[in-house]
């Protein structure tokens, strides 16, 4: 899975996704979002990952789309995944941002399309595409407001203005705030305790919390029920009660 702009790394059931191109503080060209595209799909399709954590190098999460490659013609979509080869279709398995210094922009499109976010104490957040005459039509708009209340959304897109981690994570955005340089650590301490579950569980959990906003109250529980039950009836469902019983770690199958 690992390109010259996109390493990856497995570490036990966590794959780690690292923009890599520092030099333009891991802004987006096709090269890039097509790689993170693969990736995933990737990451998908192997049963032995169980969560992904995306970091940036060099001390920056992502700038965004990258402009002097958008003017030369290319472009930050890849298929299906849209920006960045992430933000229209994420994983269905859990992946947490590991944000060092900005995530702007496309960037912060990127952090909103994960699951979990952790934050160093510098790191900044923002969507300053009205700064520019743009719009932020890569999942910005359309998730900032269901992850922090509206106004602070309207706020922080009708201004274009940074916003700190430290305020990100008061508002709700960030899940753990972090001393600088430490967010990877944090986000991989998460991800392995994600792991660790049964993956049917975690596959379907994320999937109600996903999709449950856009149920009607009166069919809500019905449709838990259809994405629940398979689990509860699975082989790794008596298997977490049976090592329950007997004081032991579970040995997942994915059945």
């Amino acid at each position: 899975m690992s390109s010259g702009v996109l390493l990856a790394e497995r570490r036990g059931g966590v794959l780690v996704l690292t923009l890599n191109r520092p030099e333009v503080r891991n802004a987006i060209n096709a090269e890039t979002a097509w790689a993170m595209s693969h990736a995933i799909d990737s990451f998908e399709a192997d049963s032995s990952l169980a969560a992904a954590v995306l970091t940036g190098a060099g001390g920056t999460f992502c700038a965004g789309m990258d402009l002097g490659a958008f003017l030369a013609g290319e472009s930050p979509l890849a298929g299906v995944r849209g920006f960045a080869g992430i933000v229209e279709r994420p994983p269905a398995k859990p992946i947490i941002a590991a944000v060092e210094g900005a995530a702007v922009a496309g960037g912060f499109e990127i952090v909103l399309a994960c699951d979990l976010v952790v934050a160093a104490s510098d790191a900044r957040f923002g969507l300053p595409e009205v700064k520019r005459g743009l719009v932020a039509a890569g999942g910005g708009l359309l998730r900032l407001a269901r992850r922090v209340p509206f106004h602070l959304a309207m706020e922080w897109a009708l201004t274009g203005d940074f916003v700190p981690a430290s305020r990100a994570e008061q508002a709700g955005l960030v899940n753990r705030l972090v001393p600088s340089g430490s967010a990877l650590g944090m986000a991989l301490e998460m991800a392995s305790s994600i792991a660790g579950n049964g993956p049917l569980a975690v596959a379907a959990t994320k999937r109600i919390l996903t999709e449950c906003r856009d149920w009607p109250l009166d069919s809500e529980f019905e449709r838990q029920r259809a994405i629940s039950l398979p689990v509860r009836e699975s082989a790794d469902a008596r298997e977490g009660a049976l090592a329950f019983k007997e004081k032991r770690a579970p040995r997942w199958t994915g059945t």
